[in-house]
């Protein structure tokens, strides 16, 4: 188990890289534990985490809201939970998200720290301190920034995922390589899912390459006042379809990325939007998707990074180097409409 420490405006957080679910338990004390899991998590660790308290919601972005924020916090209040409590989140984006934003209000915060379970998770959703809710379609609408104690990787919890789920993670890897990483971006292309499958170290090495690409981001930027934002490549659109069409996370974010690199080859001269688009496909994503732009549009001039007519896009101007781009909502309509 590797221990790496990195510091954040106004917290630090422990990485714990290569290891395993069985040291959750050495890292903080048990009497302290409060485990938030979703069924499906539950039902496949029952024997690990039955010796903490544990609550279960079910699992899925369409329980990412308000009541199930209402029922973890009815389940802290029952087991007594106080202030010296610490809440980990063990599962995908959508358990993370949440338990960091129910610690984050329960007694007006405590600590709480994160296992994740999916490749997207360990990746990305995990890490920088973003924690909320979706409300209705609209994704993440309501939240806080507030760094994690603590992130304990172990990669062999991935082994239980779908393909579905493994392209899903891949989504935003590739995102991590087009707009930080062109190495990666060719790593990746050299390789396929099944080789992070079979290979541990392959895999593991992957891990914490992406975990610390978003990790040096948001240290720069914690609270998306400059580069941060180039993570929210993709996300955008993606966001304005992803609860709209139920699509997974990756997929949307998939989607639109490859609009993303069109509307760069438009607006910034991008010529590598085949390579991107290739990339996506190999590994299990979809590139298109019969939308209503109208309403897609809808949604978006309501997204968080909107300012009043315009948002701040995120665009690529060559592969490894995204740019924040102000966007007129009228220039962004006109272009998803063409292509």
């Amino acid at each position: 188990m590797k221990k790496s420490t990195y510091q954040f405006t106004n917290a630090t957080v422990d990485y714990y890289f290569d290891s395993s679910i069985d040291h959750l338990k050495s890292i903080t004390n048990l009497d302290n534990i409060v485990i938030v899991t979703d069924e499906t998590i539950y039902n496949l660790y029952e024997s690990k985490l039955n010796i903490y308290r544990t609550i279960v919601v079910p699992a899925g972005e369409k329980h990412k809201h308000q009541e199930t924020i209402n029922y973890i916090i009815q389940q802290l209040i029952s087991y007594e939970a106080d202030r010296k409590s610490i809440l980990v989140g063990i599962g995908g984006g959508v358990i993370t998200d949440m338990t960091g934003y129910a610690a984050s209000i329960y007694m007006r915060g405590i600590a709480f720290g994160f296992v994740p379970t999916t490749l997207l998770a360990m990746v990305d959703a995990s890490i920088g301190g973003k924690n909320g809710i979706d409300v209705g379609i609209y994704k993440n609408m309501v939240g806080i920034i507030r760094q994690p104690q603590f992130l304990l990787y172990d990669v062999s919890l991935l082994n239980t995922l779908s393909q579905a789920d493994w392209s899903n993670g891949f989504a935003e890897i590739i995102k991590h390589a087009a707009i930080k990483d062109a190495i990666l971006f060719s790593h990746l292309e050299k390789h396929q899912i099944s080789d992070f499958q079979s290979d541990k170290k392959l895999l593991s090495d992957l891990v914490t390459r992406n975990a610390l690409i978003k990790t040096v981001v948001v240290q720069e930027d914690e609270h998306e006042k400059g580069d941060r934002k180039l993570l929210n490549f993709g996300h955008t659109l993606g966001h304005a379809i992803e609860n709209e069409y139920h699509l997974f996370h990756g997929q949307a974010i998939a989607i639109g990325m490859a609009y993303a690199s069109r509307m760069s080859q438009q607006i910034v001269g991008f010529d590598d939007s085949d390579r991107l688009i290739n990339l996506l496909e190999k590994y299990g994503l979809p590139t298109k998707l019969q939308f209503n732009k109208q309403r897609a549009l809808e949604v978006l001039s309501m997204d968080k990074k909107r300012d009043k007519n315009s948002i701040n896009y995120i665009l690529l101007k060559e592969i490894g180097k995204g740019i924040i781009q102000k966007i007129s909502l009228e220039q962004i309509n006109t272009i998803i409409e063409s292509i």
